[in-house]
């Protein structure tokens, strides 16, 4: 099955794409649905915004990681093109964030301000946990084998990680950058390997289409337990009066991993100091 990765669409994937509908996007609170009439399932569902977490939270009740947030849509564009969100985190931290439909991926821009007089210790957040069951055809207990992180032996199904089981909370697998403190991680067990990149990804149940998530200050990749895939960001804290910017994309594209990997780097090309 793991052979699936390096399929090439071909041709025939050309013409699709080049028929189909672009990708558009809705939200109902706390889901946003992206539809692209090409892939499996016809559309792939995410939990928007799913905590913001403080330092120090692996060995730690969740609970005491998680800073409570409220967010509401602003507006959003005919056609299902552009939505506007705005979150408060916590009760001075605010948090203004576009999702932008592409013909093939689908940015989320988020820009950060504290306008309170304390610092606030926001170290990482957890903006979309992507439900992949319909797009690649598997349920909880085998969709990790058309998952896939890059480590140093390369593209590596997540079945194939060197992976753990014991943790504060068990259940799912924690990937981390070599410069992320494992005490601070996602209190889940944490895999051995190491990441060479901040994709995490999977190919759909025809082999013909990627999903794949990225952003540009990569704190952890997270295989979850709802049959999904997590990009979480690194935020760093927030002074008073600071501001920051973070950018996540995902990405609907044909099954060509080199190609895949040219993307990658092109929008994202490292520092500072999202590092790689």
């Amino acid at each position: 099955m793991f052979r699936s990765f390096l399929v090439l669409a071909g041709l025939c994937l050309a013409a699709v794409a080049g028929r189909a509908a672009p990708i558009r996007v809705a939200w109902t609170p706390n889901v946003l649905r992206v539809s692209d009439p090409r892939v499996p399932g016809g559309a792939v569902e995410i939990l928007y915004l799913e905590a913001f977490c403080r330092p120090g939270g692996h060995d730690r009740d969740w609970g005491e990681t998680r800073v409570p947030h409220r967010t509401e849509l602003v507006s959003s564009s005919p056609g299902g093109k552009v939505l506007r969100f705005h979150t408060t985190v916590g009760t001075n931290i605010h948090v203004w964030h576009d999702v932008t439909a592409g013909r093939d991926s689908v940015a989320m821009d988020f820009r950060f301000e504290n306008r309170g007089k304390e610092a606030w210790d926001v170290e990482w957040f957890q903006p979309a946990c992507i439900r992949v069951d319909r797009f690649t055809g598997c349920g909880q207990s085998n969709y990790t084998a058309r998952s896939f992180v890059f480590t140093a032996g390369g593209l590596t199904a997540l079945d194939a990680t060197r992976r753990t089981t014991r943790a504060r909370y068990p259940g799912g697998q924690v990937y981390l950058p070599p410069w992320v403190p494992p005490e601070d991680a996602n209190p889940r067990p944490l895999a051995l390997d190491r990441l060479a990149n901040g994709i995490i990804g999977c190919t759909s149940g025809d082999s013909k289409w990627l999903l794949a998530v990225a952003s540009d200050r990569t704190f952890e990749l997270f295989e979850g337990v709802y049959v999904c895939l997590h990009s979480d960001p690194w935020i760093g804290g927030l002074r008073p009066g600071e501001k920051k910017t973070v950018r996540q994309i995902l990405y609907l594209v044909p099954n060509d991993v080199p190609a895949l990997l040219k993307r990658y780097r092109r929008d994202f090309p490292g520092r500072p100091d999202g590092r790689w």
